[in-house]
């Protein structure tokens, strides 16, 4: 790097020094600020070039924050380097797909530690909770796990992106993955949801802090409804046998049951049905209808009280539900309410549609399209992610609706797909599969698209990301948590199921 010298300023063009002039009378002050810090303004320009594109190398950044501190400001803004750093790293990631894993994680997948039950004792191992369309579900153990077992299948990872073998060869191939025999189900219908139990403290070490139970739901068929059953995980799991003898229905419906949610605090769940949304105490295996609607459920989210409710519906809106009021016969009391149409931007020509439940008709949403997904931000408990099967992607503020969409999220494709969105553990990119086969991540606060990329014939449906263990306690818990993940330089990685197999992404 050039030294500075008093009164000279370089010229890395011309690879030689010029004296600074002195400001001509009647110039700008934005003329005075360049001769007066030549080499500060020269910096202003290549980080005004590289954040837009996301594309300079990590050395370009790291020198520009050698030179100009922490932040630097364009386009009449101040943009953190480190962030900016997150977003380069994100922009880059790596992906594998792992061999003979078709059809196993189109319908749900979700990622736990759980104890484990081997000739050598117990030990803690990964595991992947995969549910398919044809109704299988299936544990994949991660790492080095399946050396304990002499039956099962090894699934190996292959690279599939990126295309340039530099980056590739600077990426460590991620572990083998194991399935058991005995660690697969056939359940009587597609697998609609899996939701863990997370009732936990990020700084606590205790066997308090595990995951003990996942919420499944089967979608239903044409002979009988879904169900809804608790996988129990609080003992030791032993694949030597089989595990169908810790899956117990805890409730039936005789409707498509689409999707869940569970609260850790008050261990209810709420599910989405054809006719509505219903509560139901895992405990007791009680239920009762909260919200009664003739169009479908096919998203939902609890807020961090366990109070409320956001379900998605197939003609586009999003509802909140008060379920705090459970007591018996309150699916006979619910109030009617004749919601309207958002005129903008719809075709159909009703004005209002009809709905029953305990729901604040002012904080409805409409999307252009059936609800695909919704996810509620942790570190921000005000804000959501929603997407709709036109392609269209936001984020919004409960505290705003009237006003719509915080940010939107260009890019996103869909036409009749319901596909997840995943949210990393800082909560700084979400991600999303598209009708197009096509894997998309975007930047939550800025809303730009950082990295798009085809790696399969079928689009990615399902994805959980590998994050901290999240708290929705008390607030000195949630600030900690924070404070915790924004901290932190992690090692980003996302599971991602299609019918066309299994994948890992990774950066780091």
């Amino acid at each position: 790097m050039p030294q500075e010298l008093p009164g000279l300023y370089y010229d890395a063009e011309k690879n030689r020094y010029f004296p600074i002039k002195p400001r001509i009378p009647g110039s700008s002050s934005h003329a005075s600020q360049f001769q007066k810090n030549p080499l500060s303004n020269s910096i202003q320009v290549e980080a005004t070039k590289l954040c837009p594109q996301t594309k300079a190398p990590t050395s370009r950044l790291l020198h520009l924050r050698e030179l100009n501190g922490g932040a630097f400001t364009f386009d009449r803004g101040r943009h953190s380097f480190q962030e900016e750093f997150h977003k380069l790293q994100a922009s880059k990631p790596v992906i594998w797909r792992y061999r003979g894993t078709d059809n196993i994680s189109d319908s749900a997948l979700e990622q736990t530690q759980i104890d484990t039950q081997t000739l050598e004792g117990q030990m803690e191992t990964d595991v992947l909770l995969a549910g398919s369309i044809d109704g299988s579900l299936s544990f994949l153990n991660v790492g080095k796990f399946g050396q304990h077992f002499e039956y099962g299948l090894t699934h190996i990872p292959d690279l599939v992106g990126p295309s340039t073998k530099v980056e590739a060869e600077s990426n460590e191939t991620p572990q083998y993955m194991w399935r058991p025999l005995g660690a697969s189900l056939r359940m009587s219908s597609r697998i609609s949801c899996i939701k863990l139990f997370e009732k936990c403290s990020t700084f606590t070490n205790n066997d308090d802090s595990k995951v003990r139970r996942a919420l499944i739901t089967t979608l239903g068929s044409e002979t009988s409804g879904g169900y809804v059953y608790i996988l129990n995980l609080l003992e030791p799991v032993d694949f030597s046998s089989t595990v169908d003898q810790r899956l117990h229905a805890v409730a039936s419906f005789n409707y498509t049951i689409w999707t869940a949610d569970f609260n850790s605090h008050t261990s209810r769940a709420v599910i989405g049905t054809n006719i509505g949304a219903s509560l139901v105490n895992v405990e007791r295996g009680t239920s009762v209808w909260v919200c009664r609607t003739k169009s479908d459920v096919l998203a939902q989210q609890f807020d961090q009280t366990g109070n409320l409710v956001l379900c998605g519906l197939r003609n586009g809106a999003i509802v909140t539900v008060d379920v705090r009021e459970n007591q018996d016969g309150l699916s006979a009391r619910l109030m009617r309410h004749r919601v309207p149409y958002f005129s903008s931007g719809r075709s159909n020509q009703k004005q209002w549609f009809e709905l029953k439940g305990h729901i604040y008709p002012s904080h409805t949403i409409y999307m252009p399209s059936s609800i695909s997904s919704l996810v509620s931000l942790q570190s921000y408990d005000q804000y959501f992610l929603a997407s709709s099967m036109d392609g269209s992607m936001k984020l919004y503020d409960h505290r705003l609706t009237k006003r719509g969409a915080v940010q939107s999220y260009g890019g996103h494709v869909n036409s009749h797909t319901r596909i997840q969105l995943g949210v990393d553990q800082s909560e700084r990119f979400v991600v999303s599969g598209g009708g197009d086969c096509y894997l998309r991540l975007w930047s939550i606060k800025s809303g730009k698209l950082l990295f798009e990329d085809k790696f399969s014939d079928s689009a990615p449906t399902t994805v959980c990301w590998q994050r901290a263990e999240r708290c929705g306690g008390r607030e000195d818990e949630k600030q900690r948590y924070k404070e915790h993940l924004f901290g932190q330089n992690h090692n980003f990685g996302a599971w991602l199921g299609s019918r066309g197999g299994l994948f890992y992404m990774h950066w780091s």
